[in-house]
């Protein structure tokens, strides 16, 4: 199967093998256009490095993450999906059929383009939270997605944009406690984002101070932090029962080499409401173009939106007349 993909012009190929990507093949080959998925050497999306998910409809007692990718991939092949491990390493978008370069020196040449290759959280560098986050110990970097986890409970958020602030508010639904952990004296967020938390009677802040060790890892749970003061370099250590790290995502675009408008961070650009990017025949579903929401059940909405905008701009090239 592998050899067989590269001798052919294909009519979508759908870059990215989380939510989005996996509903956007689920409806391509459903209306027969016989996708090719491109799921990377670490599929799955951040689905793989979640544990429970309590919040996508259709699992009353929910689902290990790792198991929802798992049956929508199974879904996806069923209705005729191709599944091609690799990573993208360059693109060429300048004309139609767009290329794909593949790590290995092969190539792929589709006639639409959907991209779903997501974003990725920015961790602290200290190795210790993505290793708690990948094995459920008590570190998240989506409040939406474990806030309720942390019921009756004593937290850190770490940051000081509109991120962190958002998500310090929505903790405080179901915390004790937020202890807000900033590097400087001052908050990036917007005034009204750092009025809300700063008046709120469960947040408190800990300014010009950085994490440089989680207490707990040995037990594969969080039990406290280790700050290091931003100017004295004083070091302290504090308990919580959850650290949730909000400071910003970056989306996967690099190998777009700007060949697409994206806004000042990296998300793709398109023109709502529809999928469309500002190539013909290039769609983006998924954490790639969505700073705001970032849930499994947006992403897979916005792949079925790609996937049917694929659809409609195939049927105007009239490649069967062709």
């Amino acid at each position: 199967m592998s050899e067989m993909i590269y001798d052919k012009t294909h009519k979508v190929v759908v870059a990215g093998s989380g939510p989005a990507g996996l509903t956007a093949a689920v409806y391509a080959s459903r209306a027969n256009l016989e996708p090719v998925l491109i799921e990377g050497f670490k599929a799955g999306g951040q689905l793989e490095d979640t544990t429970d998910v309590e919040n996508y409809p259709g699992f009353p007692e929910g689902v290990l993450g790792p198991d929802l990718i798992k049956l929508m991939r199974a879904q996806a092949e069923r209705f005729g999906t191709l599944f091609h491990r690799g990573d993208i390493m360059n693109v060429n978008l300048s004309e139609n059929p767009f290329s794909l370069e593949l790590k290995g020196d092969r190539e792929i040449r589709t006639r639409s383009l959907i991209l779903a290759t997501g974003a990725s959280a920015k961790w602290l560098g200290i190795g210790e939270d993505q290793k708690l986050s990948a094995s459920g110990g008590g570190v998240s970097a989506c409040a939406t997605c474990d806030g309720f986890f942390y019921k009756n409970k004593d937290v850190l958020v770490v940051g000081g944009g509109d991120t962190a602030m958002e998500e310090s508010l929505f903790l405080a639904k179901f915390c004790s406690s937020i202890r807000v952990i900033h590097r400087r004296d001052r908050l990036r967020a917007s005034k009204i984002m750092q009025e809300r938390a700063l008046n709120h009677p469960k947040i408190e802040f800990v300014w010009n101070s950085q994490i440089t060790r989680i207490l707990g890892v040995e037990e594969n749970s969080i039990r406290g932090v280790e700050l290091t003061h931003t100017q004295t370099g004083a070091r302290q250590e504090i308990d919580c029962e959850g650290l949730f790290v909000a400071i910003g995502h970056q989306p996967n675009t690099a190998f777009l080499n700007g060949q697409l408008d994206t806004d000042e961070t990296g998300y793709i650009r398109c023109h709502a409401p529809s999928t469309k990017t500002s190539i013909d025949g290039v769609f983006a579903c998924g954490d790639v173009m969505d700073p705001h929401y970032r849930q499994a059940v947006t992403a897979a909405g916005t792949g079925c939106s790609a996937a049917i905008d694929a659809e409609r701009y195939l049927e105007s090239l009239n490649l069967d007349q062709a």
